[in-house]
């Protein structure tokens, strides 16, 4: 089961302030909502349920953004103005950038091949 919060953000198509607009809470029987505080009408947990697989993927991609990041600033410093970087690694931080293209289902991100660093 995908995260309840990536799940409100797709319904309201926007960042959310989980301190200030919606607050959840979770009892030991799951996560739900406690306070709303939007302009819009308050889902029912049905209505979050059909962002799942939307869900789903857009945690996948945070997953490799995340990654892919991470990947890319190790490798800044070579990039810095006073360094000339080579063409494998201009062609491995390109393929880094490129990574999250395409990607439209959770198996694809979940198979995605990272690229080998020079």
């Amino acid at each position: 089961m995908t995260n309840l919060t990536t799940k409100i953000k797709l319904y309201a198509n926007r960042e959310i302030n989980f301190l200030k607009e919606v607050k959840l809470q979770d009892d030991g029987n799951g996560a739900y909502i406690k306070e709303w505080n939007l302009d819009i009408a308050q889902p029912t947990m049905a209505q979050l349920d059909a962002y799942n697989t939307a869900a789903e993927l857009s945690d996948a991609l945070q997953v490799i953004r995340a990654k892919r990041n991470k990947l890319i600033a190790e490798t800044d410093y070579l990039a810095l103005s006073d360094n000339t970087l080579s063409e494998a690694m201009s062609t491995y931080r390109q393929a880094l950038r490129d990574l999250p293209s395409g990607k439209d289902t959770v198996a694809k991100c979940t198979n995605a091949t990272w690229p080998t660093k020079p």
